[in-house]
């Protein structure tokens, strides 16, 4: 994330920029990996999510030219992203099930506050 609005995307081993997203309309503080996958006509598309002061969240799909997947439109600037995963808790009887946890999206926002979307 930059403070140019954009969300660059970079090959770390050849240090060189493989994407770049725009549609922020303000400083980008935070970008964070998401542990969804999109599923397409082409394959599965791997999605990263960047938080702005513009007041919004936003989902990339870094596999399919820039293509903004969806804007979360908030009512303050995002300073920090984080996607969770939150394990149900089990008894002793209950049998273990791909269902056992969730994943959430917690954001800090510039007013102090953090929230927890899932």
């Amino acid at each position: 994330g930059s403070h140019d609005k954009s969300v660059r995307l970079w090959d770390i081993r050849s240090v060189q920029q493989i994407q770049m997203f725009n549609g922020h309309t303000n400083r980008v503080w935070s970008v964070e990996y998401s542990p969804f996958v999109i599923k397409n006509s082409t394959g599965n598309s791997n999605v990263i999510c960047s938080g702005s002061i513009d007041k919004t969240i936003r989902f990339w799909d870094i596999r399919s030219n820039k293509s903004e997947l969806y804007v979360m439109k908030l009512d303050e600037g995002i300073i920090y992203l984080k996607f969770i995963e939150i394990k149900n808790k089990q008894t002793n009887n209950e049998q273990k099930s791909n269902d056992d946890s969730c994943i959430n999206l917690c954001y800090g926002s510039k007013n102090g506050l953090i929230r927890v979307w899932g």
